[in-house]
């Protein structure tokens, strides 16, 4: 299972990734395993208000659709509008290529109550 050592992550499988002030968001690997082929994603405009636990957005895989939840609160300035055309994005490259959305943060220290990889990965490894 990857888990980047930097990232911060949710007990739903979110990601976050600080990118000059900006959160970056989108599913773990090990989400991605578990849901399998994914066919279509979901995502806000930009623009949208967000607020930490709120869904934004769905993820749709051959097995299932799952919802996606916020892990920080703030605006969405960017999405990965690349998803729309190739979802399997995802799953090819979860960290990376298959980033979700970008969001300004309303509060950093809404960080401070995510897990940190060590947390997340003890919980997940037996699975």
């Amino acid at each position: 299972m990857n888990v980047p050592t930097t990232y911060h992550y949710t007990a739903q499988h979110e990601w976050v990734r600080i990118d000059d002030g900006i959160a970056i968001v989108g599913i773990t690997d090990f989400a991605q395993c578990e849901l399998g082929d994914i066919v279509f994603v979901e995502l806000p405009k930009v623009g949208e208000t967000l607020h930490k636990g709120q869904s934004f957005g769905n993820v749709e895989s051959v097995k299932t659709v799952s919802e996606l939840y916020a892990p920080v609160s703030g605006v969405v300035v960017r999405v990965n509008t690349a998803l729309a055309q190739s979802p399997e994005q995802v799953n090819a490259s979860a960290y990376e290529a298959g980033w979700m959305i970008a969001v300004e943060m309303r509060d950093e220290g809404e960080l401070e109550t995510l897990w940190d990889a060590p947390t997340y990965a003890a919980k997940y490894a037996h699975a």
